[in-house]
Parts: structure tokens; sequence; C-alpha cells
């Protein structure tokens, strides 16, 4: 059965949780401990502040980041069904220039803080086995074991990737929803044994525990109660894989049943604790599930833990893809195993966040540890978001809306990015680490891009028309030797036929290269799955021909098939002069041979381009570095086994004259 992304559906609630919530519904394996560890030691009679005072926290930011912020604003700027930063940002750039900067530090922070999700939550499920005893086998309570089991569980869920995320979803929704009914129904056993707790939904205990002398740790304790909403970013990116109504379904019994495991821990910690900063053997979550249910307990949220990072991973995919086609991204290789565009798998984005995140499972070694540094770099997207939903909200005329909106959440998030700080030294320094990383390729490659094209599009453009002259006398010129009977260069010509002056200057200058055919082809993707079409426009010629292509994204880039049979359809319409070669192999062949060319544009010396300015001259550089290191043209449109030539071509082709020079 095939997922309608664009219908609330009992099938599509099913999938949605199996794909959307697993980092927020699996925050409660670790919220509760890193509260305690941050709280520190506080006598009995303190405790029942502490803990009404964090859940009344934990209850108001999920009731306005989560609900408010994103259930009910975010996913209203969908563009067209598509959730995220990067989706956001589409919609509003035309508004003003420096929505650019929240894009790119959002987007950066966003893949990168998403890193710590699967280490910390499959490591918090895991060391749920320490000191257990499961038949005759005892586990050992020491960590190196827990380390192996861990890496096993990620190196297994990034290989299953491949297989698409639909799959995964008909796989992991019903376990989900064992996943929540179990918190639920454990947390509200344990809530039961103190209904009082329930006051704790009241705003008026979350504030009064900002400002009483229980709370050690003054705004800072909003760094542990933040964990509780990580998982709403990716929610939101997620949105085009199950579509909105989906969630908006499935989001009011994940709330519930969060809450009620909140409330149960909290339930638990007052009665069971006499000094909050002790450290029970267990954490609250396992502490308060019944004995004969302590392993199951550890099964299904070790399963849950899965799914976190499953939708850390698939929200991954979908942020990279945008990030590409908005071009802040070099091209990778993009696969779609399901039936969905949104469906989608990225190998190099895989196995690099797999080697991170294995990196970041050895490098802290403990859930604590890796709790005490997770949250930080999230919070930076967080007012990102914000800063581009006001935007949205003004393009269309919601001043007065933007301007509260922006306001009131900024100042909220604001608090949290404060508290958050406290981080940077418990390990937050590697999540920005790898913020800067990921942005630096970000900024190098878009703004490289803005440099390039703000220094040639006037003298580095040309239209193909001008030209059509020299081509048709270059075909006839027996003085040159033959260099292809067709002679293809892929790229983009736009509908007034204006293209690169470097393919022009590929084909007239240096070395003239004479062909039957010149084309110049333009590969399309369409919004739907198999699409596989053209448009041809001759320009008066027969040897001239501007080939559109509109390939579906699940049809391959097999562009040497695709224009052997245009040749093959055009020879039959006799729109193309005979080209039946003199010697062939095949019976019967009636289409010359190809040659490809793609051009490999070089920046010129320092000395070739002195009026360039030195930081133009370092981000076009550094992106053509990228261009050189990431998915080669070959292999992007299928041309591996194909007689290409790569030729390499100045960035700038002429330069104006040195009047400095003179003759003796």
């Amino acid at each position: 059965m095939r997922l309608t992304t664009q219908k609330l559906t009992g099938v599509g609630m099913l999938i949605t949780l199996g794909i959307v919530y697993g980092d927020i519904g699996t925050s409660p394996l670790y919220v509760m401990n890193a509260i305690i560890d941050q709280a520190g030691r506080h006598e009995t009679a303190a405790v029942s502040t502490v803990m009404l005072g964090s859940i009344s926290l934990i209850f108001w930011t999920l009731m306005l980041i989560t609900t408010v912020k994103y259930i009910l604003l975010a996913m209203r700027a969908d563009n067209r069904h598509e959730g995220g930063i990067f989706a956001l940002y589409a919609l509003v750039r035309n508004a003003a220039k420096w929505l650019i900067f929240p894009a790119l530090v959002g987007g950066a922070a966003l893949l990168a803080d998403g890193t710590l999700t699967p280490a910390v939550t499959v490591t918090s499920a895991i060391e749920g086995l320490k000191s257990q005893t499961l038949g005759p086998v005892h586990f050992s309570g020491t960590q190196g074991w827990v380390l192996l089991v861990v890496t096993g569980i990620l190196v297994g869920l990034f290989l299953v990737q491949r297989l698409g995320t639909q799959l995964i979803g008909w796989s992991f929704g019903p376990l989900m929803l064992i996943w929540f009914s179990f918190i639920g129904l454990v947390g509200l056993r344990s809530l039961l044994t103190d209904p009082g707790m329930l006051h704790a939904l009241s705003p008026v205990y979350a504030l009064r525990f900002l400002i009483s002398p229980d709370n050690h740790q003054g705004i800072f304790i909003l760094g542990s109660v933040f964990l509780a909403t990580t998982g709403a970013e990716a929610l939101y990116s997620d949105m085009g894989q199950v579509g909105k109504w989906n969630i908006y379904g499935t989001w009011p019994f994940v709330y519930a049943m969060l809450m009620l495991s909140y409330l149960g821990q909290g339930a638990w910690v007052i009665h069971h604790a006499t000094q909050l900063g002790v450290r029970h053997p267990d954490n609250p979550f396992y502490a308060m599930v019944p004995g004969n249910w302590r392993m199951f307990a550890i099964g299904i949220a070790t399963v849950a833990a899965i799914i976190a990072s499953q939708a850390l991973i698939t929200g991954s995919y979908t942020l990279v893809h945008e990030a590409i086609g908005l071009k802040l991204l070099p091209r990778l290789r993009i696969k779609f195993p399901g039936s969905e565009k949104s469906q989608l798998y990225i190998s190099t984005v895989n196995w690099l966040l797999c080697g991170v995140t294995l990196g970041v499972v050895w490098f802290f070694r403990t859930s604590s540890h890796m709790e005490a540094a997770y949250g930080l770099a999230i919070t930076i997207t967080m007012l990102m978001t914000t800063l581009l939903l006001q935007a949205f909200l003004r393009q269309r005329n919601h001043r007065l809306l933007a301007t509260t909106f922006v306001g009131g959440f900024g100042l909220l998030e604001g608090l949290f990015l404060i508290a958050s700080l406290a981080k940077f030294a418990h390990g937050g320094y590697v999540t920005l680490g790898i913020t800067l990383l990921i942005l630096t390729i970000m900024v190098f490659w878009y703004y490289g891009n803005q440099r390039r094209s703000a220094h040639v599009v006037d003298a580095e453009h040309v239209s193909l028309l001008d030209f059509l002259p020299q081509l048709q006398a270059l075909s006839r010129d027996r003085e040159v030797p033959p260099f292809a009977t067709n002679l293809v260069y892929v790229g983009h010509v736009t509908p007034d036929y204006a293209i690169k002056r470097a393919v022009v200057y590929s084909i007239l200058d240096q070395q003239p290269k004479r062909a039957a055919v010149y084309w110049f082809v333009t590969v399309n993707e369409a919004d739907t799955p198999y699409e596989c079409s053209y448009t041809v426009e001759t320009l008066g010629t027969r040897n001239v021909m501007d080939v559109q292509i509109y390939l579906g994204f699940k049809k391959p880039q097999r562009l040497n098939v695709y224009l052997r049979q245009i040749v093959n359809d055009l020879l039959a319409a006799g729109v193309l002069p005979d080209q039946t070669p003199r010697y062939s192999s095949v019976p019967g062949r009636q289409v010359g041979n190809f040659k490809f060319v793609m051009l490999n544009q070089q920046l010129q010396d320092l000395g070739a381009q002195d009026d360039l300015p030195a930081l133009d001259r370092l981000l076009i550089g550094g992106r053509l570095l990228l261009q050189r290191i990431s998915l080669s043209p070959q292999r992007w449109y299928g041309l591996e086994f194909s007689d290409v030539v790569e030729e390499r071509v100045p960035l700038f082709i002429g330069h104006a004259p040195d009047r400095t020079l003179r003759r003796k």
C-alpha cells in the first residue's frame, strides 16, 4: 500500500510514528537523568519543588516550542509539502538577501547536532542492561561491552538505509506505537502513587522554580530541560515524508504519553530519593518499571532509540537534498528507493554521519557525558528558524503576528541558548566544531558561486544564436579534421538561448572541433518519479540542437542511452542528415559516434586576474576545489563508459589589457 502524505489516514499515522517521532519520543530515557545531574544535591524536602518545577518547565517547553511554534505555525510554511529550514528559506529568500545567513547557520547546526542523537539515545537504552540478569546471564556493569553493542546497532542501522524509509516506517510504526503506549502506561502507574504531580501542568510551578533558591542552577537548568524538545526541528524536516496531517493527528497522543512518562518519573524520584544528588543505579525511567517488565522495557527502549536515530538520518537526507537544490552544498549521488520523491537515500551523507556518530560514541563513552554536550547547536538552529518564520509571516502580511512571534520566541530560545552555553566546555565544542566545518563548506560553495556569477554574468555568457553561422561553417570545413559525429555539451541553455561562453570557446578557439552535429543538452529533474521526455529545437539548422531532457527523480541519468534514442527519432523524422558509419560491428547501425566534452573550469594564477578582489579569489577558488572533489559530471550523468573528454578551460576568458605595458 502506498503512503498518501496529503491525507489523514490510520496507515499514515502509524508510519508517521515510525519515521518522525523517534528523537523527541526517546527523550524520557535521558532528560530526567540530565536534570538530576545538573540540579545537584538537595535535601529531601526540596526534591518535590525541583521535580514539580522541572516537569512544569518540560511541559511548557513542549507546549510552546514543539506544539505552538512547529506544529501550529512552522508546518503552515511548507514548500510543496516539504518542511525543514532549507525548504523554509526557499519560500522567503526573495524577501531579503540577509536571510541566507540564518539558513546557512541553522542548517549547518542542525546537521551537526544530529550526530549526537543516535549516540545518546542508543547508548542510554543499552546502558539499562548494566548489572541486569537475564536467565543465567548477568550483564557486566562495565562500559566497554556497552560501547561494542551500541557500535553494532548503529552500523546495522546505517547499513539498512538504502532500503528506503517507507519500508522502515512500516516496520517501525507498530513498534513505536507499543513504545509510546508502554511509557504512558508505566508513567501513569507511577503517577497514581502521587497524583499531586499533576500540579506541574500549571505554568506557575515553572516560573516559581526558575527563581526559587532550591534551583541552584538558575536559568542554566534550562539546558537540560531543553533536551525534551530537541526532536522538534527534525520533526519539521521530516514533514515531507509523511505529510502534515498525519503529524497533526499523531502529536496529541505522543505529547500525552511523553508527559505521563515525565510525571511518573517525577513521582518516583520524590518517593525514592533521600537526596536528589545521590543517583540510583538505574535512571528514573527504568527504575519506575516493575521488575518483571524491566527487560521488556530495555528491549523496547532500544528499538525506540534505533527509531530516534532513523528520524535523524532521514531528516539529514532531506536537508542535504534541499541544500543541493538551493546550491548550498556540492552535488551528491541521490537515490530514491521508495515511490515518493521525499523518500531518498544519499550514500555519502549516510556514511559520513555513521563515522561521526561512532566517533562521538567512543569519544564521550557514556550517555551522561553525551547529555552534557547535547542540545547546544540545536538551540542555534531554532533561533535561525524563528528568524525565517518571522520573514514568512511578514511576507504574508501578518506583520503584528510576525513581530510578536520573533519577540516571544526569540526571547525564549535566547534563554535556552544562554543556558546551553554552559555545555560548551563539557563537549558542546564538538558539535560546534562540526557546525563550523559544515558551515565553511556551505559558505565556499554558495558565496563562491555568487561571486563567480557576479564577475561572469555578462562577459561569460553569450547567445548561442550569435554563433550559429560559425558552427555551421565549421561543420562543413573539410580542412579541419573531424572530432566527432555527435559532439555533446551538457550544461544549461536558457529559454533565450544563453550559454556559457566557455562552451563556445571550447568548440571554436585553440583547436576547433568539427562535428556533424553539435548538441547542447540541458537535463531537468521532474517531480514525478518516472517522467522521461524531451524537447528539441533545431534553431533553423540541421546541425545545432538545443535539447531539454526531463527525467523523473527515479529515472537513472543514462545520458548516452537517451541521446542515442533521440538521434534515432530525429533521423527517422528526417530532421538530421544520415549518420550511417562506414564501418560498424552492429548490423544496420544508423547513428554515428558520440563525444561528450566536460569542461573543468580553472581559476587562473594570481597574476592573471589582478582586478579580482582577494576575498573573491578565495571564495571562487574554494568552490572550484569542492567541485573537483565532489561527484564528477561523468558519474552524475552515467557516462563512465562513454567517450568523455575532460577539458580545462579558464574561468574568466580574456582579460582587460595591461595599460602599463610599453614598447621600448
